[in-house]
């Protein structure tokens, strides 16, 4: 089932996309997509509906991040060895854990501002891991039954601020318009092995990234189980699970985004998305 949020910023409907690609309005059903409707059970009355029977949006409506009101958008850093490599970064022991400030989170097709001061805009495509029941000392073994399902991220980070602004990389990944999310929530049973995914994003119709979370460090199921050994995981709490190689930083000579430039980013039956970059004046 791919559940989605339609509709202005700040006034998004939900909605589910159905087997035929057609979206469908829930708004009969449930009054928004939020963690208070991802535990198993209504997912199942969800899942249970005629498709066919619920209303049909016309025209070209907006998608907005399809996880409303999250309480945690998680992110893990360095998490595919060979994108470490080329960060010129140990590979790490423990998965590195930043936050990226919900203020960022945005649609998957809204644009990317550039901030005033960037000097190194980047594009980061990532598995996202949405969480659907409360999840606290879950082992590895049980981590993937508190998944509610999967979706697309891209980690926009300013490098200059990320890495040179002393302090935590949560500078360089907060900025506004910096948590592209979408475009729907792929619920766990349509993704049997999260292990086995290749995810893509390509700048101005060039190839950039092209991995597999196969070469995932820690795997889904691990992370979900760190991160509830530290905090308890809530209902609609977001986890970035990191980027395969192919960042701007690690080219030769680094490239970083400008104002014109459009990312392109998709991961195996999870969707794409894609965003143009502007600059904030």
């Amino acid at each position: 089932m791919k559940l989605v949020r339609f509709g202005a910023m700040g006034s998004e409907k939900p909605g589910l996309v159905d087997s035929s690609g057609i979206l469908r309005d829930l708004s009969a059903h449930v009054d928004d997509i939020t963690g208070a409707v991802l535990d198993d059970a209504t997912l199942d009355r969800l899942r249970a509906l005629d498709a066919a029977s619920l209303p049909a949006v016309g025209g070209d409506p907006r998608y907005g991040c399809p996880v409303g009101h999250i309480g945690k958008y998680m992110c893990i850093g360095l998490n595919y060895r060979d994108h470490a490599e080329e960060a010129g970064m140990a590979i790490p022991e423990h998965p590195i854990l930043f936050m990226k400030a919900n203020s960022a989170i945005s649609g998957p097709f809204d644009p990317v501002v550039i901030p005033r001061g960037s000097q190194k805009s980047d594009w980061e495509i990532e598995l996202g891991v949405v969480i659907g029941k409360p999840a606290k000392y879950v082992s590895e073994a049980d981590a993937l039954d508190y998944v509610a399902g999967y979706t697309v991220c891209n980690d926009v980070s300013e490098r200059h601020f990320q890495l040179e602004l002393s302090g935590n990389w949560t500078k360089g990944k907060s900025c506004d318009t910096f948590g592209p999310t979408g475009p729907w929530l792929v619920t766990r049973d349509e993704i049997p092995d999260p292990q086995a995914l290749n995810v893509w994003c390509d700048v101005n119709g060039t190839r950039m990234q092209d991995g597999n979370t196969k070469t995932m460090i820690f795997t889904v199921a691990e992370i979900v189980s760190h991160l509830s050994q530290l905090c308890t995981l809530q209902p609609g709490d977001v986890i970035s699970t990191g980027t395969p190689p192919g960042v701007g930083m690690g080219q030769k000579p680094p490239r970083y985004l400008k104002a014109g430039d459009v990312m392109e980013l998709g991961i195996d039956g999870l969707g794409t998305m894609r965003q143009d970059v502007s600059e904030d004046v």
